[in-house]
């Protein structure tokens, strides 16, 4: 899809300094630019490129004036980067607008969805399905018996969402998420093997929340695990059964929340965190990448290291472990000393 300076600057309530009918279809790095393509100057680091670029055109700020010939046309804006933010937003929309239903693909004859759907090829929707309006299931989906899903929300090729789970609306869902997937429960019996619990929950996913490719998010045993408004989770991160993460709350790839943990709103938790289960986790708390966590956390702390402590205890601690071989012989070295004063 082709879109013109004039059209572009329209959306951005632009001004145009060049040729208006200057068309671009993709978009570009300022130093990768070529013709056809659109790209912006935001951070004046990059201001050499824009004399260089084969970008058909460039967004830059209101104030900023060219110090020598350009060859690309320009739209300015108040702010470039936020403007450019704003059309990827615009081209992603326009991009994914995809409506129809593709065949071959199982839809349920008791299933129900709404205006403007989008479901692609080889996907199956079960029994009792309800999908809102302008919902967008990509190819190879899988939305189990009673699964509700709300308005606006898209589930890339080859998520699967397990029976009686809930999606709010304004959801995204990457590919290879798997939701509602029975929780790790299993009990011991005499002979030593494990006989399974059965799992008879449900997961519920509010409104504008983002579940990153390869994660997973298990049914609970008994009521719901719960992933609360606005929550952002990376790619392959594991959620175990009757967890609840609160409001805004992000977590980083690789993390593991054991079963029954509860976690506030607006934490901000790193990378292959580890998370025991039963414990609480209070609101606002930051956590540091590998870090272990094994007991209950209060509001606001921010931790770090296995098992974590206090992320400035750590920080000290870390010092003299650094110097720790320095340590032990200097102490090594004061015993020898009193040991000869001793004879």
């Amino acid at each position: 899809m082709k879109f013109t300076a004039a059209q572009i600057a329209g959306i951005l309530e632009g001004e145009i300094v060049g040729d208006p009918d200057v068309e671009v279809s993709k978009l570009a790095k300022i130093e990768e630019g070529t013709t056809g393509t659109l790209t912006f100057l935001a951070n004046p680091k990059y201001t050499p490129y824009i004399y260089s670029t084969k970008a058909s055109i460039t967004i830059v700020n209101r104030d900023f004036e060219p110090d020598n010939e350009i060859h690309t046309t320009l739209i300015k804006v108040d702010d470039a980067y936020k403007s450019f933010s704003r059309l990827l937003e615009y081209y992603n929309q326009i991009k994914s607008n995809k409506v129809g239903i593709e065949q071959p693909s199982f839809i349920s004859e008791n299933a129900k969805y709404g205006e403007q759907v989008y479901i692609g090829a080889f996907s199956y929707l079960g029994e009792n399905v309800s999908v809102g309006n302008n919902v967008k299931i990509y190819p190879n989906c899988y939305l189990g018996d009673n699964v509700e899903i709300g308005d606006d929300v898209t589930i890339f090729s080859g998520a699967k969402i397990y029976s009686n789970c809930i999606i709010g609306n304004n959801c995204v869902i990457n590919s290879g998420a798997i939701i509602g997937a029975d929780g790790f429960g299993f009990t011991p019996n005499d002979k030593g093997e494990y006989t399974k619990v059965p799992q008879t929950g449900n997961v519920i996913i509010e409104d504008f929340v983002d579940i990153g490719a390869g994660t997973t998010i298990d049914r609970a045993t008994l009521g719901s695990t719960v992933i609360r408004r606005g929550v952002k989770l990376d790619n392959q991160i594991q959620i175990a059964h009757n967890v609840e993460i609160g409001q805004n709350t992000v977590i980083a790839a690789q993390t593991g929340i054991a079963g029954s943990t509860k976690i506030g709103q607006n934490c901000q938790i790193g990378g292959q965190v580890g998370i025991v289960g039963h414990i609480t986790i209070g609101n606002n708390v930051r956590i540091q990448a590998q870090s272990g966590i094994t007991r209950n956390v209060k509001d606001y702390e921010v931790l770090q290291g296995s098992p974590a402590l206090a992320y400035s205890d750590y920080n000290k601690s870390y010092v003299y472990f650094k110097n720790l071989p320095k340590i032990v012989k200097g102490i090594s070295d004061i015993e020898k000393k009193v040991g000869d004063n001793d004879q």
